[in-house]
C-alpha cells in the first residue's frame, strides 16, 4: 500500500520536487528502495524513529 500511495502522489507532481512518505511496515524500507530503483526516481533519504520509517524521494 505504501508503494501505490507514493506511485498516485508523485504521478501528480512536477519533475525535481520532493515527497515525504512515512510507513510503519517494515518492508517498506526494501520495497522503497525497488520502487526508485525501477522508476528512477530518487530515494534521497530513509530514517526510522520508533517503528515509523520516512522516505524523501525526488521525482525523476
Amino acid at each position: 500500500l505504501p508503494i501505490l500511495k507514493t506511485k498516485k502522489a508523485i504521478d501528480g507532481m512536477s519533475t525535481g520536487q520532493l515527497l515525504k512518505m512515512s510507513a510503519t511496515d517494515p518492508g517498506s524500507v526494501n520495497d522503497m528502495d525497488s520502487w526508485s530503483k525501477r522508476t528512477g526516481n530518487e530515494l534521497v533519504s530513509h530514517a526510522e524513529d520508533g517503528g515509523v520509517h520516512t522516505f524523501i524521494i525526488k521525482k525523476k
